[in-house]
């Protein structure tokens, strides 16, 4: 039996932080893992800048409920959700996720968990295991599931390579000249028609 997984931000959605920092005015929050293999640097980097500007999980929450999914994106997890099962693997948190998965129509999604302080300011982050992806993909696997998963940043490797069939979608220059084996595609289409011919 087969099972896809894919990652969240830049594949279905467009970056949050990057939402934000635009929102914001604070352009280095536009740093994310495409940018910062390190993904506990990168929230240890973001919690920091947000507690200097006295922004906390209200004013993120607030930009994440104006935001879309990506066009195209639903219909494109609609399509492959009536011909397989779909799990998205993300390190964004539950915090964030839950406006953008009722507009995607509620997909399962394994993602993380923020702490937040009574201020409402982010002191730390629950990641669900280590190395979550592809600790997922590996249990996935180890109760009978063929894993087939799509990404495109620097966190999302690590499952893409475990998987029996694993893309790029919409990734940058270096990750493709990186991982010249890997499919790359830019649109929803070719990418459905990539995991169809793996199924």
């Amino acid at each position: 039996m087969n099972i896809v997984c894919l990652d969240m931000e830049g594949v279905i959605t467009p970056e949050i932080w990057i939402q934000f920092s635009e929102v914001s005015g604070i352009p280095e929050l536009r740093r994310t893992t495409r940018d910062e293999p390190d993904y506990n640097k990168l929230m240890q980097f973001r919690m920091d800048i947000l507690r200097e500007h006295g922004l906390g999980l209200k004013e993120i929450q607030d930009v994440i409920a104006k935001i879309d999914p990506l066009p195209g994106a639903k219909e494109f997890l609609d399509a492959l959700r009536a011909e397989t099962q779909v799990i998205i693997l993300s390190d964004t948190f539950e915090q964030f996720a839950k406006p953008l998965l009722q507009k995607l129509g509620w997909p399962t999604i394994f993602c993380n968990s923020l702490e937040v302080d009574e201020k409402g300011m982010l002191t730390g982050v629950h990641m669900r295991c280590e190395k979550s992806k592809l600790t997922t993909v590996r249990g996935l696997q180890s109760i009978g599931f063929e894993t087939i998963a799509a990404g495109d940043s620097f966190n999302d490797l690590e499952m893409i390579l475990a998987s029996k069939a694993g893309f790029l979608f919409r990734t940058t220059e270096q990750i493709k000249k990186d991982y010249p084996q890997l499919s790359a595609f830019e649109t929803y289409d070719d990418l459905l028609t990539a995991i169809r011919k793996a199924l």
